[in-house]
């Protein structure tokens, strides 16, 4: 190997085109050991890749003029100027990235388990939503972490509408398949394609509006009620879950504690 290699060195200097099939061959060789080691270094790196764009993006949904709204003009009102833009409009919802460390989507009943808590803002019913659309709401703090009710949990009751008329209905979950929902209270007056989109709707208190959610998949006509009963394909995939946002709607106690005072009327 040793003569052969000094024979290789000797000939490629003593002749110019021994020397540049050499040369070319040999920066492939070192071309291709650069591409893997380059390749093994971003593997290991994608988990750091993976939390700057979930802090980016957090940064981003906040700048959504979705996320804002305007001021009651008939009155004077004292708004921190850091959430407020130079229309007057002032921020609805703050989006703050969490990771996923937890997660079960086979159950009856799944959870997730974020690491963030509440020493780094989040709060028990605050929405949590993926980068494909909606997961879930938060049921318990700790410092550090927290708990989150998923939508593959039979418990769920999140408001929804069809994005071409805004008819609103409930999105639930059945416990069979953990990538199908179920839409109810859709009016048979609606016109109902399969593969329309569905999404939040503005009568949730914790999730913004507008969110996706999935697309019809499939349609049932209750013959006992004027509602149709709709399969929706969940947009999220629940088995893929790594980074997700924990959303606040700054108004959020204001109206469940309204909300609670109806329903105290009502019983």
């Amino acid at each position: 190997m040793i003569l052969q290699i000094t024979c290789i060195m000797m000939l490629s200097r003593s002749s110019k085109t021994h020397e540049a099939f050499f040369s070319f061959y040999g920066n492939e060789v070192i071309g291709n050991i650069n591409k893997g080691h380059g390749n093994i270094v971003s593997y290991f790196q994608l988990k750091e890749i993976n939390r700057q764009l979930a802090e980016e993006n957090s940064h981003l949904r906040a700048q959504l003029s979705s996320n804002r709204v305007a001021p009651d003009s008939s009155r004077k009102i004292s708004i921190d100027s850091t959430i407020t833009d130079t229309t007057g409009k002032y921020r609805k919802y703050t989006y703050l990235p969490a990771r996923v460390v937890g997660n079960s989507f086979t159950l009856q009943n799944n959870f997730l388990t974020l690491e963030r808590g509440a020493s780094q803002g989040v709060e028990v019913g605050m929405s949590v939503i993926g980068p494909e659309g909606i997961v879930g709401n938060v049921l318990f703090v700790s410092e550090n972490f927290s708990i989150v009710m998923s939508v593959l949990n039979r418990n769920t009751r999140v408001s929804a509408m069809l994005k071409k008329d805004n008819s609103a209905g409930s999105i639930e979950w059945n416990g069979e398949s953990p990538y199908f929902l179920t839409l109810k209270n859709i009016g048979k007056g609606s016109k109902i394609n399969i593969g329309d989109t569905v999404l939040t709707s503005s009568y949730s208190a914790n999730f913004p509006s507008k969110i996706m959610i999935g697309t019809i998949a499939g349609k049932t006509a209750d013959p006992s009620s004027n509602f149709y009963t709709l399969k929706v394909k969940a947009s999220t995939n629940f088995a893929m879950l790594e980074y997700v946002y924990v959303v606040k709607n700054i108004r959020y106690t204001e109206q469940k504690a309204l909300e609670s005072k109806e329903q105290k009327v009502n019983e």
